[in-house]
């Protein structure tokens, strides 16, 4: 066996997890590379294996899996969430024997599986489930990032290269093999106004709630050699103020998780720079509390920003934005 290789990125956190919190551990494993590859503000699928055979690629991805099992105990945490640079379940990316050899490090603890809808198949939650599935409840949940119900939104704004119905059926073929969903939704996609993108997410939550046991909204970041990079470097692109997002989380009548990565600055979702950090940390608590009163707090608590942010709201068009940088 090979020598044991450090992944892309790995950290333990705590993730809420069918209403209870967990302690968790997040992989990040260097694939085969996405098969779509043409998402137009993700930068992971410009990471990729360049190894030149199959083999090879099992080989370096069972290292990785070597080295999160040799430097984390299995008692440090309760959930495992797995990523790739696209699709776990696509058989190209990740041969079907990397999900063995991952079914076998996480044997008897719950684990999210990131993958694209065209991939989700019987086969492949079977064969992941026949070495995961120890009794433990809710074994396997997959991710997907669906981003939004808007089809046109989907495709223009992402180049995502799927529909609601096709999540819709991922969804269906996981549920009947008793394996959890959870959808991550977008906020803010390439040329979207800000309150185009609240109003996208607002319907999107709505729409997306009856197929998915779990909801995340990410709120778009810029991502560095991507084509959204390239259009928030010509003053083209502002990634989603905080308030936006405290706005969508208030108003969702279902509890929806957020991770505001990059919060407060430049390139993530943020506001003036005062606020920011107190929002963020409230989003955050939100996310594994479901507690609404801390978002409702700092609504209250309000800033300065909050009437540029109403300004943008009212006054922002497709032909003059973004307002404010």
């Amino acid at each position: 066996m090979s020598a044991p290789i450090k992944p892309l990125a790995s950290w333990k956190g705590q993730d809420r997890y069918f209403g209870e919190v967990l302690p968790s551990l997040t992989g990040i494993f260097l694939s085969g590379g996405c098969s779509w590859n043409r998402c137009r503000m993700c930068g992971y699928k410009n990471d990729r294996n360049t190894c030149g055979s199959r083999e090879e690629l099992i080989a370096h991805m069972n290292a990785q899996i070597s080295w999160i099992a040799e430097n984390y105990a299995s008692d440090e945490y309760g959930l495992g969430k797995i990523f790739t640079s696209g699709s776990v379940f696509d058989p190209v990316e990740v041969p079907r024997e990397i999900l063995d050899s991952f079914g076998h490090l996480f044997a008897g603890k719950p684990v999210i599986a990131e993958s694209r809808a065209e991939y989700v198949t019987e086969d492949a939650l079977s064969r992941f489930l026949s070495t995961l599935d120890q009794g433990q409840p809710h074994p396997l949940t997959v991710a997907m990032g669906l981003e939004t119900t808007n089809d046109a939104i989907r495709e223009k704004s992402i180049d995502k290269g799927f529909s609601f119905a096709d999540f819709i059926r991922a969804a269906d073929i996981c549920h009947a093999a008793g394996v959890g969903v959870k959808a991550y939704l977008m906020m803010k996609p390439l040329f979207l106004t800000e309150r185009e993108a609240m109003e996208d997410m607002q319907k999107s939550i709505a729409e997306t709630a009856p197929y998915a046991d779990m909801i995340s909204m990410n709120l778009c970041t810029v991502q560095g050699r991507t084509e959204l990079e390239q259009y928030w470097q010509r003053g083209s692109f502002r990634p989603p103020y905080l308030w936006s997002a405290v706005k969508v989380l208030l108003d969702a009548d279902t509890s929806v998780a957020c991770d505001p990565v990059g919060g407060g600055f430049r390139r993530g979702p943020h506001n003036c720079g005062t606020c920011d950090k107190e929002i963020v940390a409230a989003i955050n608590e939100y996310s594994l509390t479901a507690d609404k009163s801390v978002l409702q707090a700092v609504w209250d608590a309000g800033c300065s920003c909050k009437k540029e942010w109403e300004y943008v709201l009212d006054n922002e068009t497709s032909w003059n934005m973004p307002l404010t940088e």
